[in-house]
């Protein structure tokens, strides 16, 4: 594949607790991303749920590979994309809020969240890795939501050689302005294109989501953002962009020299 080529995120508001209707809504737009031309699409956090099922985690919370990244690696076979997005996992009774990447080949991996927000902390337990996947065409980290605010996971992808950095999220409204600014800078500061996608919609009432998903350049600006309750964005991305960009401001490359590399280990 060319150095260019197409990402998608995948504004979409859902409904707690119902896995299949969500999922079908999840799919539709997947297949819209890839019909029109997008090689990665991300999803939202918790998008086959829901966020607010903390009473029903444990019932919900499901393995990876299961039930949703099994119909997602369908999703990703039968249309020629990857596909991101972060989903409630069971590993032998410990709940994650974990983001997946699955592609043509069937799942490539996953990513637990580290950093938890507010009432998370009792959901969740928290991981323990950073991985970067390489997709052929980038290479791809993975954060999620509250993560964003959060420089240090998205500079270590950088410097473990992701050019892309996807964040799932449920991100909420009254902290808009932290997603404009961190976003922006979590692009700029690491010369990456950014792909935050986030919820809409409202659940148990007094929580509304901001959506305002959006893809990022490694200037940081803002190249495309979603403003509807269910929206596909897309954009075309140039890995050329990348390399122009950290030659322009090298941040990477003065924190290489002047860092110890056992802290990245």
């Amino acid at each position: 594949m060319d150095a260019s080529f197409k990402v998608a995120a995948l504004q979409m508001n859902c409904v707690p607790f119902d896995v299949s209707r969500n999922l079908d809504a999840a799919s539709y737009m997947v297949r819209e991303a890839a019909g029109r031309g997008a090689a990665l699409a991300v999803l939202p956090e918790l998008f086959d749920t829901g966020y607010r099922v903390e009473e029903k985690d444990r019932e919900l919370a499901g393995a990876i590979p299961g039930f949703t990244t099994e119909r997602m690696a369908v999703l990703s076979r039968e249309n020629g994309i990857f596909i991101a997005g972060a989903i409630l996992e069971n590993d032998g009774g410990v709940i994650y809020d974990t983001a997946f990447l699955t592609g043509p080949d069937g799942l490539v991996g996953k990513y637990r969240k580290h950093f938890l927000w507010d009432k998370e902390r009792a959901r969740f337990s928290t991981g323990d890795a950073y991985p970067v996947f390489d997709l052929g065409f980038c290479r791809l980290g993975l954060q999620i939501c509250y993560e964003l605010g959060f420089p240090e996971g998205a500079r270590i992808l950088a410097l473990r050689g992701a050019d892309i950095i996807a964040y799932p999220s449920a991100f909420g409204m009254p902290r808009l302005y932290a997603w404009d600014i961190a976003s922006r800078a979590r692009a700029l500061e690491n010369g990456v294109y950014l792909i935050a996608c986030n919820r809409s919609g409202t659940e148990a009432k007094e929580t509304v989501f901001a959506g305002n998903s959006r893809i990022v350049d490694p200037k940081g600006a803002v190249i495309v953002h979603a403003t509807k309750e269910y929206e596909t964005i897309i954009a075309e991305v140039d890995m050329e962009n990348v390399r122009r960009q950290r030659e322009a401001i090298p941040y990477l490359e003065d924190l290489r020299k002047n860092f110890v590399a056992a802290t990245l280990a």
